[in-house]
């Protein structure tokens, strides 16, 4: 169980690097991003298979479909949307509408034996935190009159969490249904799969490379694509097949809130800026809630 909650907090941390990658990298149009970063997550999951062919595991026809679909709904489909949503309203409320998947998936994906005043504690905290921090944004700077599109922007973000929630259970789910796929083995399948949707939305709809690499802010925009696409895809998508083989979904829920952490954790330092007290108030639930959640599990 130790090694499962370490893996998740570790995907979570990894996968907190994409709120603030369309920041970054502004000027660059989402779906360049978003194809960049799932061609390089295909492009290191085909070295990875090509090194181990003679001993990695090869998919059935059923298995490589089922890749496909659940890429396209939680990396391809999802990033975009969650792109889009990022630019026009912001990092912190997307972020926070995104941290209710944890709810979600506890909500969903409880185990039987499992009774709900056990995990009431970590579901309050966490909703508590996620209301504290959706106040201090609106406390802030105003975020809806500054951003035109705010509105949409909410909109996208909301089903961007539908989609990755969707993903979670049903990837844990197909894990449970296949002991004999390894973490890695899956990881690889989904970037293959992952790596043919970047494909078609960089020929289909991407900007042409020379013209990309004519723009300003090239260079930090290959680095960051190569970030995320080796550290919050490859990597972060092995870590959480880890944790999802090794806990309940409801657990592994409540540890994608270490998302939403480390997301708004990168957000202030871009910003360079300090958390307010009530930003720092509603962080410190979030992790109450975290190990309130490992509590009732155990």
């Amino acid at each position: 169980m130790g090694s499962g909650i370490l893996a998740g907090l570790a995907a979570g941390a990894l996968w907190g690097l994409v709120f603030v990658a369309p920041r970054m990298t502004l000027g660059f149009a989402g779906i360049d991003l978003t194809a960049g970063r799932f061609l390089v997550y295909g492009a290191v999951s085909v070295t990875v298979l090509a090194l181990s062919w003679r001993r990695a595991r090869r998919p059935t026809w059923a298995q490589a479909g089922g890749a496909l679909w659940l890429s396209v709904l939680g990396f391809t489909g999802y990033y975009w949307v969650l792109v889009l949503a990022i630019r026009d309203a912001g990092t912190e409320m997307p972020a926070l509408i995104v941290g209710l998947i944890p709810l979600w998936v506890m909500l969903l994906g409880k185990p039987g034996h499992l009774r709900w005043a056990t995990l009431a504690p970590g579901l309050l905290l966490t909703a508590a935190g996620i209301f504290l921090m959706s106040r201090a944004v609106h406390a802030g700077a105003g975020a809806a009159g500054a951003l035109p599109h705010y509105t949409r922007g909410l909109a996208l973000a909301v089903l961007a969490m539908a989609c990755w929630t969707a993903f979670s259970l049903l990837n844990a789910a197909w894990l449970r249904r296949h002991p004999e796929v390894s973490a890695t083995d899956w990881a690889n399948w989904l970037g293959v799969a992952t790596g043919l949707g970047g494909l078609a939305l960089a020929l289909g709809l991407g900007t042409p490379l020379p013209q990309l690499m004519a723009q300003p802010g090239w260079p930090l925009f290959a680095l960051v694509v190569l970030g995320i696409g080796f550290g919050s895809s490859w990597l972060a998508t092995i870590l959480w097949n880890l944790a999802s083989q090794r806990l309940a979904a409801s657990l592994c829920g409540q540890l994608i809130v270490s998302e939403t952490l480390f997301a708004l954790l990168y957000s202030f330092a871009w910003d360079g800026q300090w958390p307010s007290a009530m930003q720092a108030a509603a962080a410190l639930l979030f992790t109450l809630g975290i190990l309130a959640s490992i509590k009732a599990h155990q």
